[in-house]
């Protein structure tokens, strides 16, 4: 089994976007993106999951996005025009030669892989994990939080509904600026247009994990949607295997 390799690819507007891939060359090819203020590192090669579908048969490409980790976070307001991940997804998957694969996400990861396939990505099987119905539709209320944390960054006290994002960002080493441009480049996903996304998809929720709302409504909503229930809440779901498992039984 090889070990994890990492290539630059040029995203929107020329960004360097560092994509990391674990398994052998000629597996099903699988394209996983990460959450917001993580990277492909923290959701899924730390704790297991990038390596239990290696192991699966699949050749798994996880890029980090724009503004995170080993990937470029320009300063320049044009390098963030609306659905730029988009941009940047169908930069990658044109990049890696990618015709028949599958797409997944986590989070910030799930809203940019739906906006991808509405944009025209059609892989063969979807991944949603950790979003809900209202995560998509709702997401001007969700960014709102994360640019007031970025706003207050450094003053932000425990019990405060921003701390936890202030201390994630703090581990992650966050470029803020480049942060607060990426949130302003993302939009909500109405209810309505869910229903043009017809490949088979699976959400994949932790149990306490209900900061995107109800990704059994998420399921329900899709034409062909299903549910897959794991441990953990939000910041926890990735750290278990069961992720990496429910994902793989999907796909297989």
């Amino acid at each position: 089994m090889t070990d994890v390799k990492t290539e630059f690819v040029e995203g929107f507007g020329g960004a360097k976007l560092a994509v990391h891939s674990l398994g052998d060359a000629g597996g099903r090819p699988l394209l996983l993106l990460h959450g917001l203020f993580s990277s492909a590192e923290v959701n899924w090669i730390k704790f297991g999951s990038a390596r239990i579908l290696s192991d699966a048969g699949f050749e798994v490409f996880m890029p980090d996005l724009r503004a995170h980790a080993q990937s470029d976070g320009p300063h320049d307001p044009a390098a963030y025009p609306a659905d730029v991940l988009v941009q940047d997804l169908q930069a990658v998957v044109t990049a890696l030669s990618l015709r028949d694969y599958d797409l997944g996400g986590f989070s910030l990861g799930s809203r940019t892989a739906v906006r991808g396939v509405l944009a025209g990505l059609a892989p063969r099987k979807l991944v949603l994990g950790g979003m809900g119905l209202t995560g998509l539709s709702g997401w001007a209320r969700r960014s709102a939080h994360f640019v007031d944390a970025i706003d207050r960054f450094g003053t932000i006290e425990r019990g405060d509904k921003a701390f936890v994002a202030q201390a994630f960002m703090k581990t992650m080493k966050i470029d803020r600026v480049a942060a607060r441009l990426l949130l302003g480049s993302v939009d909500d996903t109405s209810a309505d247009a869910i229903t043009q996304v017809t490949m088979p998809t699976l959400c994949v929720c932790g149990a306490e994990d209900h900061d995107n709302g109800s990704a059994q409504e998420l399921a329900a909503a899709l034409p062909h949607g299903s549910y897959a229930e794991t441990p953990g809440n939000h910041m926890s779901s990735v750290t278990f295997k069961d992720m990496g498992r429910a994902i793989a039984e999907f796909l297989a």
